[in-house]
């Protein structure tokens, strides 16, 4: 890495109901970290996710909390109460334009969403727009096969596949939005699993899949029972 770049701030975005946090989420933070050279990881809960709609969510400070307890050991990781604060619907676009904003232009930042996301991406509201406000990262599964089919031939042309990489092989210049694809996680866990697992209480496996701090949470406030 250049002088230059490590005069550079990197900040990474997560966003997401978190509903709830699980490890799957964490090691998606710490490898992103590791391998982009974060500086500072921001999880961003949301109130409403524009995509969830169908879905009953749990409370904000439920979220909140879990999300507290699983990052409270690693400096690295924060978390943001953006959208929470807001009692409209806020949408990715709108988020990553107060971070630009609020951000000085020595700060790189990055958006980090997973491969399902970026199959949908042309349906959020100023796609477009959006990848010019951060460098985006696409977390996929090894194997998993992500198609560019759906977006534009200009759009293609930034992608970066770092598919394959495991460690400090990013460098990012100032200006010109990047869209990294990275197979870097090997953890899959799925929400649905662990809210089967809350309903059932069956403390073994759910401690397989959050931390162990969220894991007492959701069972001491019955999070997620009587839910299909």
């Amino acid at each position: 890495m250049s002088v230059l770049q490590k005069m550079r701030k990197r900040i990474a975005i997560y966003g997401g109901t978190f509903d709830p946090v699980h490890s799957g989420h964490l090691e998606i933070a710490r490898r992103v970290t590791e391998l982009f050279e974060i500086d500072e990881f921001l999880f961003v809960p949301a109130r409403l996710a524009p995509h969830k709609l169908d879905r009953e969510v749990s409370g904000a400070l439920h979220r909140y909390a879990m999300l507290a307890l699983a990052t409270r050991t690693d400096p690295r990781l924060s978390i943001s109460t953006f959208e929470l604060d807001r009692p409209e619907r806020q949408y990715t676009v709108d988020t990553l334009a107060h971070f630009r904003a609020q951000f000085v232009e020595s700060t790189d930042l990055f958006f980090v969403m997973g491969a399902d996301s970026w199959t949908e991406i042309t349906t959020w509201r100023e796609w477009r727009r959006l990848l010019t406000l951060a460098n985006l990262i696409v977390v996929t599964r090894p194997g998993y096969e992500i198609s560019v089919a759906h977006v534009d031939v200009e759009t293609a042309a930034r992608i970066v596949d770092l598919r394959g990489v495991t460690e400090n092989a990013v460098t990012s210049e100032p200006g010109g939005q990047k869209i990294f694809l990275s197979d870097a996680v090997m953890l899959d866990v799925s929400a649905t699993t662990i809210r089967r697992a809350a309903n059932e209480d069956d403390g073994a496996k759910l401690t397989t899949l959050v931390p162990l701090e969220v894991a007492e949470y959701i069972r001491k406030y019955r999070l997620y029972r009587n839910t299909e």
